[in-house]
């Protein structure tokens, strides 16, 4: 444990005051603790995670809000939120420390005996596809691995600047430098309505597409998107009728309604197999969605992080590789 490793050492910590006379010796185990609740978001999880008692680590929490002069943690709902200066502190000391367990623990990594709880920022369509196989790879591998599914606005940047993820698994759309970002599959769009729909046909008019009534996967519930962008470009507009902000009823909406929707085509490749709709392509052309794994650099070279980042790519290589078509159309 990094834990006991670190305890003989001292590091010279400056109160964030400036003031002289803040400065202390401080132990080093104290980053070690801070690191693991910024991880876990929970003092209750980062005792667990570090083999001490929770009284401990609130103690430990306290001479940490003494030494360096900020709160470092809020309440948030049942878990815990960081503040600026945390997450600006995690962020230059992170990689630090994983450089010195990477110099000082000599344990070959095992993850069948590996505890961790990853939290992972992604839509619920996205969660369908990976979800059941990646749960059945952890039972079989790592029984002590924990994932927990935070909903995604397309903040991927701030989740993860933030600590607030450990991963964004859907499109991310940040540039910072912070950030890794691996591509896993472009969304390619279709046009979508129920199958004896009036614009039910291979050639869909631009006209006739911009007159219908449109339905809007819209995950911020903004009721517009890209489409009204290209429309604009040739004078005109659509009726965005109605939006939803999650998957699970799309497909029904459509089978029963007069509304048809633009759409990537992976979020409904199911119900088109089944035959429940009927899919075209759209009368413009709307460049692919690429979507990405991505992750913090500070668990770039993270063991459990990379085993994880290793069995999406296995299932997306393995298990999906006929669920995610470039094209489908009538």
């Amino acid at each position: 444990m990094c834990y006991g490793i670190l305890s003989i050492l001292k590091i010279k910590s400056e109160n964030k005051s400036g003031n002289g006379s803040g400065m202390a010796n401080l132990d080093l185990n104290l980053l070690v603790i801070f690191d693991a609740i910024m991880q876990e978001q929970s003092i209750t999880a980062a005792a667990q995670r570090l083999s001490m008692t929770q009284p401990s680590v609130s103690n430990a929490v306290s001479r940490m809000r003494h030494a360096w002069g900020d709160p470092l943690f809020v309440k948030m709902g049942r878990g815990i939120r960081p503040t600026p200066y945390a997450a600006q502190l995690w962020r230059e000391t992170g990689e630090a420390l994983h450089t010195i367990r990477g110099a000082t623990v000599k344990e070959r990594f095992n993850i069948q005996h590996t505890k961790r709880v990853f939290r992972i920022a992604l839509t619920d369509w996205m969660a369908d596809i990976f979800w059941l196989p990646l749960r059945k790879i952890i039972e079989q591998q790592a029984p002590g691995i924990d994932i927990h599914a935070v909903p995604y606005s397309v903040n991927g940047e701030q989740l993860l600047l933030s600590a607030e993820v450990d991963m964004v698994l859907d499109y991310y759309a940040g540039s910072s430098a912070h950030i890794h970002s691996q591509w896993l599959f472009d969304n390619h769009f279709v046009c979508a309505m129920r199958l004896d729909h009036p614009l039910a046909k291979k050639q869909l008019g631009l006209n006739e597409y911009a007159q219908a009534q449109h339905l809007l996967f819209s995950l911020s519930g903004d009721a517009s998107g890209s489409v009204d962008t290209m429309l604009k470009q040739h004078n005109l507009s659509r009726r965005v009728a109605m939006t939803v902000n999650h998957c699970y009823n799309l497909v029904n909406l459509l089978e029963n309604t007069e509304l048809i929707t633009t759409i990537p085509l992976p979020i409904i490749m199911d119900s088109v197999r089944q035959g429940k709709i009927f899919v075209t392509a759209p009368p413009i052309d709307i460049p692919p969605g690429p979507i990405s794994m991505s992750w913090h650099k500070r668990h770039h070279r993270d063991e459990a992080s990379l085993w994880l980042r290793e069995q999406v790519m296995h299932i997306l290589q393995n298990d999906l590789t006929n669920s995610l078509p470039t094209s489908h159309f009538h």
